[in-house]
């Protein structure tokens, strides 16, 4: 039994202009004490993934597959117990925009006990919320502040401090270096790798390999709603299978070798009417007439490839 497991996850958002298959047959897993990131362009279906997970989906609705934590689906709880038991206590959420998540018109304080209050912490508040404020590298006075007070690291770690307060178990980090500064991302980048060292689990959700590599022992790579790529990340970095991990490495800038980045040409595909075929296949340097038809799912030493080279 793995620690947490996804299988098969169909995830659709209904439009004006027809249905989105955001997140479309993705399935992986993690071991206790392991994280993971999720790799990918802008609008492949990574934070969908995350807000599966957290069951904080806006307009979207899982249409089939599972996920398993700790053995047990989140899919079918009913939502009261999924509130009071699992979200934020259990699994928790570090959302994309630090600067947006926060209410303009509350002290950093009151929002702090909002969420205690909420999930009926029955300890100090102003303890458990300077606690928490100070293993963020943040002093206790950043309490009496209100966010317009803050600068955008300092507002991404209260993001952070919040997703922390209860002390959950598997945390999904949406993208929480955009927009900051590099001194800042390092910090981040630090703070999240403390917190594993603590025996957190980790889902980091990034554009960024290379972040990713600080971090996580796997790595799902996703394109077009689907993970094409999946296994353990020095596997992953030292042998890419799938034409896209490739690119997406290969742009990459490198000290150690003398060697100009490449991009991957073209643009994404629409997810509102996916190809049955490989949804890589109008940009990959290596397509062939069968890969027009819908790719084999290939096992790896760690993981799987969704490509007909590997057949």
């Amino acid at each position: 039994m793995h620690y947490i497991s996804v299988t098969d996850l169909k995830t659709q958002y209904k439009t004006q202009s027809g249905i989105v298959h955001a997140v479309d047959d993705v399935s992986f897993f993690l071991e206790k004490g392991e994280s993971i990131g999720i790799a990918g362009e802008s609008a492949c279906g990574k934070s969908t993934l995350g807000l599966c997970i957290m069951r904080s989906l806006q307009g979207g609705n899982v249409v089939s597959g599972d996920i398993l934590f700790e053995g047990k689906s989140i899919i079918k709880i009913q939502e009261p117990e999924f509130t009071k038991k699992y979200r934020w206590k259990e699994i928790t959420m570090i959302f994309q925009g630090a600067m947006n998540s926060l209410d303009p018109v509350f002290t950093i304080e009151q929002q702090l006990h909002e969420i205690l209050r909420q999930h009926n912490y029955t300890g100090d508040f102003s303890a458990k919320a300077s606690e928490t404020l100070i293993s963020v590298g943040l002093n206790s006075s950043v309490l009496k502040k209100f966010p317009h007070e803050l600068s955008g690291g300092m507002k991404q770690r209260i993001v952070i401090a919040m997703a922390l307060l209860l002390n959950p178990k598997f945390v999904i980090a949406d993208e929480p270096t955009t927009a900051l500064d590099v001194l800042v991302q390092a910090q981040i980048i630090n703070l999240l790798k403390k917190l594993k060292k603590d025996g957190m689990s980790i889902m980091l959700i990034t554009h960024d390999l290379a972040i990713i590599s600080e971090i996580a022992e796997k790595i799902g790579v996703m394109y077009g709603g689907k993970m094409v790529e999946f296994g353990n990340s020095s596997e992953i970095y030292k042998n890419p299978k799938h034409p896209y991990t490739q690119g997406l490495l290969e742009s990459i800038p490198s000290l150690k070798e003398n060697k100009k980045p490449k991009f991957i040409r073209g643009n994404p595909p629409s997810l509102i009417n996916p190809s049955e075929g490989c949804r890589f296949y109008e940009r990959c340097p290596h397509a062939m007439e069968k890969c027009k038809n819908e790719p084999p799912k290939i096992k790896t030493d760690s993981g799987y490839v969704l490509c007909w080279l590997y057949e």
